[in-house]
């Protein structure tokens, strides 16, 4: 899911000036008279300056989004912020309580005192500097010949360091019972390999101010500022080497594309003679039939690349990996410099947010699951989680009708999709069964330590699970994580408890036409939509990577996916970058799936039958606002710079004004008329599901 332009109107209808003064919601013939009271979440995001018709986006969070401007230390601000906030401070104080007990050593209360008492000790951190790494770098600094790259580069693999490819462990995508072992590009210090490349001033900036920082971060591990400039050019025209022979953003969405499946052995002869892959993987207790890869031409490049590359580029590109994959939990200068690029740089934070934010961050990945145990008993109640409940199966009901009457799709292939529907497994709020932390080891020595230490208990528990049944309990996010996402080897949604919550608002609070937009169309619907966009269409109702389709349904699947295509396409968020309408599809039919079914769901609901108002606005009107209150989120320029080249989600605003924009109930509601810049004629709008 990942949760966070038209022009505003020059002019606004005179009739309704001395309303909008007052502060009520006024359309183009001035119905709405009565002021959202006071109580309402609406009241407090809508801009009634602004038309619907000119931009809906503004209309209806605008005056939330100018009231909260984004402060300095973040790189956007919006309601995931803003909700975060909330839960910065209940998960604050979990922690200080928990550091504050004299629990039994190696009990989780204990872990979690340790952990954030450790963390927020920032002159720990100073005086301990690199010294937690000082054997992984005395590792490095031996390096003599490309078989001794090689061997550091998988040593570092269980800290975290990321450096060359990427690892995993996850269900085979044609057999969904089975633990296979999946390797894929990855190694670079930007975010995608199109900031490599892209000729926009703004991403040439970010490339010289990268290397820049690879020069200081490399100042900072010992290299004298000549050396130290030199090094950055090798580490970058490396990087940039890696980076040509990376998929890109669009590419890696092709499921079929990315499964390459081959004896370790046969990787290795194939494509990378310098890697042993069956000697390497039984190092860490591997002996898979295949491996799965993702992109075996990257792998060649890599393997010519090691050998052509200088020593002394490859020792500095690991140096730096490694300090950068732990740079928050060491000293100010390089914690400093590590925040100066990613954080103002790319992102456009003014400032570092504080550090007892930051340790939340870490902990929760570190330890997050011990956290949110402890979390959702105080805070998210058995009610709160029945209504979720309840509105999942309200949402799989509206898809249920909805891909029955499709008058696109042929009976054979409807049959395996309803199929496949009934299938979704929904996992809310929290695990039925809590991950075991027992063997994680959490000191006092210092930080990064016990970062080292969370990231091989990761990587073990990671490699623990091949040649296991798939456990298909398991959750890959926190309970207090403001996301969502749809797993389709499990093909199951699963909505964090953290995901329905609405700042300053008791869940109870807040009305059905509210609720059925934020949390059912930009999150239940969003989510359950994902088993049928683009990629999730690939798999079968048990996770498997099987075609179930007609040839007839797919051609016309394509085409009206290409529709969203040209319609993303079009949308200049930045003078010279437009959003990437192949790369972000998922994310888009997700989003129109998603309004789709939660407006059909809350058709269903007695407020929507009533038809009675609420501060002026009508339940369909509420709806919409509800949806767009899902995306309330404003970004710094090089925070959009940087999603629109290195992330598949279009950005927030464009989540609103595209979708809605295909339903004929959004213009209904609004009394959007032909002429207005909202206004989509009914041959251009696109409807997948």
């Amino acid at each position: 899911m990942s949760k966070p332009s038209l022009r505003r109107p020059s002019a606004i209808l005179t009739g309704c000036l001395a309303l909008l003064a007052a502060g009520c919601v006024a359309y183009p013939a001035c119905r709405n008279t009565v002021p959202i009271p006071a109580g309402d979440i609406l009241a407090g995001t809508m801009d009634p300056s602004v038309r619907p018709g000119d931009d809906f986006f503004a209309h209806a969070v605008g005056s939330w989004l100018r009231r909260n401007p984004i402060p300095p230390s973040e790189a956007g601000w919006g309601i995931g912020n803003a909700v975060r906030e909330e839960l910065y401070a209940k998960q604050r104080r979990i922690n200080e309580q928990a550091a504050a007990t004299n629990a039994p050593s190696g009990s989780d209360l204990r872990k979690l005192g340790d952990f954030w008492r450790t963390a927020m000790d920032e002159d720990l951190a100073e005086r301990t500097g690199l010294r937690p790494l000082r054997a992984e770098l005395d590792r490095i600094d031996a390096i003599a010949d490309v078989g001794q790259v090689v061997d550091v580069a998988f040593s570092l693999a269980p800290l975290g360091a990321g450096a060359f490819l990427d690892l995993s462990i996850a269900p085979d995508e044609k057999n969904s019972d089975e633990m296979s072992v999946h390797v894929a590009q990855g190694g670079l210090g930007l975010p995608d390999r199109d900031f490599y490349f892209n000729p926009e001033a703004g991403v040439a900036t970010i490339r010289r101010e990268y290397t820049g920082h690879l020069a200081r971060m490399l100042g900072l591990l010992g290299h004298d500022a000549a050396t130290a400039r030199r090094a950055a050019d090798g580490v970058m025209a490396f990087e940039t080497a890696l980076a040509k022979a990376s998929r890109s953003l669009e590419d890696l969405r092709d499921p079929q594309r990315n499964y390459n499946p081959m004896p370790p052995a046969e990787f290795t002869a194939r494509h990378t003679p310098s890697i042993a892959w069956k000697q390497r993987l039984a190092d860490w207790g591997l002996r898979p039939g295949n491996v799965v890869v993702g992109q075996p031409e990257f792998f060649a490049a890599l393997d010519g690349l090691l050998h052509a590359t200088p020593l002394p580029v490859l020792r500095d590109y690991l140096r730096f990996h490694l300090v950068s994959a732990h740079a928050e939990s060491l000293d100010r200068s390089i914690a400093g410099e590590n925040f100066r690029f990613y954080g103002q740089v790319l992102s456009g934070q003014k400032e570092q947010r504080p550090r007892w934010k930051r340790v939340l961050d870490s902990e929760d990945t570190a330890m997050g699951m011990v956290l949110g145990r402890i979390f959702v008993a105080e805070y998210f109640p058995a009610e709160t989680k029945a209504r979720y409940a309840d509105l999942v199966e309200a949402i799989r009901g509206a898809y249920r009708a909805r891909i029955e009457r499709l008058d696109w799709m042929t009976p054979a292939t409807k049959a395996k999709a309803l199929k496949k529907l009934a299938a979704v497994k929904a996992k809310v709020g929290y695990p039925d069964r809590w991950k075991d932390y027992s063997r994680l080891v959490v000191g006092r020595d210092s930080y990064c330590d016990n970062l080292k230490r969370a990231a091989r208990w990761r990587f073990d528990d990671m490699v623990s699970k091949f040649g296991k049944p798939v456990d298909r309990t398991e959750w890959s996010m926190t309970p207090q994580t403001y996301n969502a996402y749809y797993n389709p080897a499990n093909n199951e949604i699963v909505l964090p408890a953290a995901i329905f919550a609405i700042p300053g608002m008791a869940d109870r609070d807040v009305d059905d036409a509210v609720v059925y937009g934020y949390a059912g169309a930009t999150t239940i619907g969003h989510e359950i939509t994902h088993g049928f966009d683009d990629q999730g269409r690939q798999f079968d109702p048990h996770g498997n990577m099987e075609d179930w389709w007609t040839a007839a349904d797919a051609a016309e699947f394509g085409r009206r996916a290409g529709g969203l295509v040209r319609q993303f396409d079009a949308y200049e968020p930045l003078p010279g970058i437009h959003i990437n309408g192949k790369a972000s599809l998922g994310e888009n039919i997700a989003d129109l799936g998603g309004i789709a079914l939660g407006l059909d769901a809350f058709k269903r609901t007695r407020q929507y039958r009533e038809g009675k108002k609420i501060g002026g606005l009508t339940p369909l009107q509420r709806y919409f606002v509800g949806y767009a209150l899902g995306w309330m989120h404003q970004i710094t320029e090089a925070s959009l710079r940087r999603n629109l080249l290195g992330d598949v989600h279009a950005p927030a605003k464009w989540r609103v004004l595209g979708p809605v924009a295909n339903l004929p109930e959004f213009f209904e509601a609004f009394a959007i008329q032909p002429g207005q810049p909202m206004w989509r004629p009914e041959a251009e709008r696109v409807r997948v599901w």
